[in-house]
Order: C-alpha cells, then structure tokens, then sequence
C-alpha cells in the first residue's frame, strides 16, 4: 500500500493511528533518505502509544527506550554503522521478548540489517522536491488488516490518497 502525505504532519498522524493499534511485539522497519520522516513518523508512533516524553533521534546513542506508554518504546537508529557492528548488537532481544518487555520496534535505516525479525512491517518513507511525501507500507507475515482499514478510513477523511 502506498500512501500520500500531504506534510510532515500527516507522516506524524500515520505513526499516531499505528501506535494506537499496533501489538505488542510489532517491529517496524523504517527506509528512507536523509529528512524522508522517519523521526517524524517514530514520534507520531510514540504519541499513538501514549508516551509523554520527548522522542527524538538516537543517531549518537543507538537505541532510546521509552518505557511509560501502552507498551514500551524501542527505537534504533542504524545510519551510522555497519553490517558487523549491527550485528553485533544483537537486535533480536528487543523483539524476542525475552530479555526485554515485548513492545514496538522501530527501526531507522532498516535496510542495513544484515538480518531481518520473521515478522516486521516494513514502511518506506519518501520526499519528493515537488512536496510530495509518500509512505509505502509492507507487512511481512504479520496481520495488519486492522491497521490497514484504519487508515482507510482516515485518509478518506482527511483526503489523503491511498494506492
């Protein structure tokens, strides 16, 4: 599915509908260029999940965790490395739920990793000059059909066209 957004604002509202409804245990996959959203949409998300603080980007830090929402917060930034240091962080315990609360998993620069969960949704964020800003979304073996009607029907309302 691929939507349009009309601004950062909508890219912000999108990740609010999916931290409304999306499980524990939901790990996103973000992709996108430099200023596409991805922050953008991972605060939208975590307003979605109730969480109060301010979310902002880990480039320097790696992983914010933020723990004081519906479900916990996991947020990765993996510009900065590469395939052997990702590796090495083990990306699976935070969504194994074994030695972390199972919460929602966000990932910026996703398609670094040199390995990928069973199941992710997968949101590719682009920007055009033209103003254009678009969000295409892949779910891979996990049930978003929920998730999806519901951002039919909001963009139906807001006029936000979906393809």
């Amino acid at each position: 599915m691929k939507i349009l957004l009309a601004d950062a604002a909508a890219t912000n509202n999108l990740g609010v509908t999916l931290g409304k409804i999306l499980p524990a245990g939901s790990v996103i996959l973000l992709e996108g260029d430099l200023g596409a959203g991805k922050t953008t949409f991972v605060q939208g998300l975590g307003k979605g999940l109730g969480i109060r603080e301010s979310i902002v980007s880990p480039t320097f830090t790696l992983v914010n965790e933020y723990t004081q929402g519906r479900l916990d917060l996991y947020h990765l930034d993996l510009y900065r490395l590469t395939g052997n240091e990702i590796e090495a962080l083990n990306l699976e315990i935070y969504w194994e739920g074994m030695e972390l609360p199972l919460g929602i998993v966000a990932i910026e620069w996703a398609e670094k990793m040199p390995y990928k969960p069973d199941r992710y949704l997968k949101i590719n964020l682009t920007y055009e000059t033209e103003g254009g800003r678009y969000a295409e979304i892949t779910p891979h073996n996990c049930e978003l059909s929920d998730a999806i009607a519901t951002l039919s029907i909001l963009s139906a309302e807001n006029g936000t066209e979906i393809r």
